[in-house]
């Protein structure tokens, strides 16, 4: 098991969480909706710290990618400035994404 935020698995508690607080609003049971209203809650922070962390690491690569592709432009090194703007497009695009 990792303790890394996931996008996916905060989505599934977020729904899920939903799902059960409905239900206990359907059935007025108040402990139903309690754990519903929780489990939905834990979701979405899970979501938005990782999507938190997907936008900083997004950034560390868009940084590094341009700091590589002006090293490799000053060096004359094709190699290592074209995998510096690809890592820099892989960066913004992950930023994108994430964004809040």
């Amino acid at each position: 098991m990792t303790n890394s935020p996931d996008k996916t698995t905060g989505q599934f508690h977020s729904t899920k969480g939903t799902i059960v607080e409905t239900i206990g609003n359907i059935t007025g049971s108040t402990e139903w909706q309690t754990s519903g209203k929780q489990e939905h809650a834990a979701g979405e922070a899970e979501y938005k710290a990782a999507q938190a962390q997907g936008y900083v690491e997004g950034t560390v690569d868009r940084a590094g990618g341009y700091t590589d592709n002006v090293v490799g432009a000053l060096t004359g090194d094709k190699t290592k400035q074209a995998a510096g703007e690809a890592r820099r497009e892989k960066g913004e695009l992950q930023q994108r994404v994430n964004e809040p």
